[in-house]
């Protein structure tokens, strides 16, 4: 499978700032924090194949093929080097690709991702998808929902909860399952430590899945690591709590780009 077009948009001028979502997201998830960072830099966010305006290839997908797909964008874009922030999914995309593409990639962040999981948390989000597949995505949705967002958040901003619903209801079950089985099955702890450049490792002190003991382990894997846990955010931290991600977010990447 050749690598596809993603939909993408660009906002900002100053070093390249690649913006990966996560499973059934899409790239207006980012918009929070592109309203700041694009003063410092030209921020990059696409819809993963299958989700949003891209192109829905057949199924399944593989990790390969989701960084393949962020190389072609590059290379469309033109970019030489670049910063890679990913959330969940994406936080396995960002360093993947930085593993293939050494000389391309100035920076990863990991966000709310996972890395070292234990027989038991495997065992637990690959139950998630058998149950998805038995009865369905719509049904375990208010599971997912409970997941990702703190209760707080869930009472006050339904709106915000009811777009996160509409965009997984809108990206083809078939594609959710895919890069779902993606996220379950990849276990990026072996290759980790060929991840050179500087990384920051980020997720929310309550995020059941990515959880501090987890991302502790990533950070500590990795060759050059800075680890953040935000207090009281879940899973969902660039939704519930983009003010808290921009400052840590913000000071890496400032000590990091090239002027």
């Amino acid at each position: 499978m050749s690598a596809v077009e993603v939909s993408y948009t660009v906002e900002g001028a100053g070093p390249p700032l690649y913006m990966v979502h996560g499973i059934g997201s899409r790239r207006v998830t980012w918009n929070a924090l592109v309203e700041d960072l694009k003063a410092d830099f030209t921020c990059v966010s696409y819809d993963l194949r299958g989700h949003g305006d891209s192109p829905v290839p057949p199924v399944p997908y593989s990790l390969v093929e989701l960084v393949e797909d962020l190389e072609a964008l590059r290379k469309r874009l033109g970019h030489e080097g670049i910063h890679v922030v990913g959330h969940s999914l994406g936080g396995q995309i960002g360093p993947a690709y930085a593993r293939t593409q050494p000389e391309r990639v100035e920076t990863v962040t990991l966000l709310s991702t996972a890395a070292g999981r234990t027989p038991e948390d495997s065992a637990k989000v690959k139950g998630v998808v058998a149950a998805m597949r038995e009865k369905g995505v719509e049904p375990v949705l208010k599971t997912l929902i409970e997941r990702w967002y703190t209760d707080d958040f869930i009472s006050r901003r339904s709106d915000a909860i009811d777009a996160r619903i509409q965009q997984v209801v809108d990206t083809p079950e078939e594609v959710f399952l895919s890069v779902f089985d993606i996220y379950a099955g990849t276990e990026m702890l072996p290759w980790l430590p060929q991840v050179t450049c500087p990384c920051l490792v980020m997720t929310g002190e309550l995020d059941g899945g990515c959880n501090p003991r987890l991302n502790t382990v990533i950070a500590d894997v990795l060759p050059n690591a800075e680890l953040v846990i935000l207090e009281n955010l879940k899973h969902s931290i660039l939704i519930e709590g983009p003010e808290k991600v921009l400052p840590p977010l913000k000071d890496f990447l400032c000590r990091h780009f090239k002027k």
